[in-house]
């Protein structure tokens, strides 16, 4: 298969699976004990899970934007020869 015919390069999909481990990290940061009817958690609340997992799952969104915009230097080159 010629090589040029794919939408991305390694490096792009690199990029991706970066992002997605930080997507991840994002919703396990989230996780955590939950309120009851009987009991109340006031972890529920904490830094962590309203202000931190949030953000970072923001930051792997547009880290996998910016994976998906991103063109290796050489790709240019090689569609001005053509």
């Amino acid at each position: 298969m010629d090589k040029r015919k794919f939408a991305f390069d390694k490096k792009n999909y690199q990029l991706l699976l970066i992002g997605v481990v930080i997507i991840i990290v994002g919703f396990l940061l989230m996780t955590g004990p939950g309120s009851t009817e009987t009991h109340f958690e006031p972890d529920i609340f904490s830094f962590r899970r309203i202000k931190l997992a949030p953000a970072v799952c923001f930051i792997g969104f547009v880290w996998i934007i910016y994976a998906i915009m991103y063109k290796p230097k050489g790709k240019d080159l090689d569609e001005k020869n053509k």
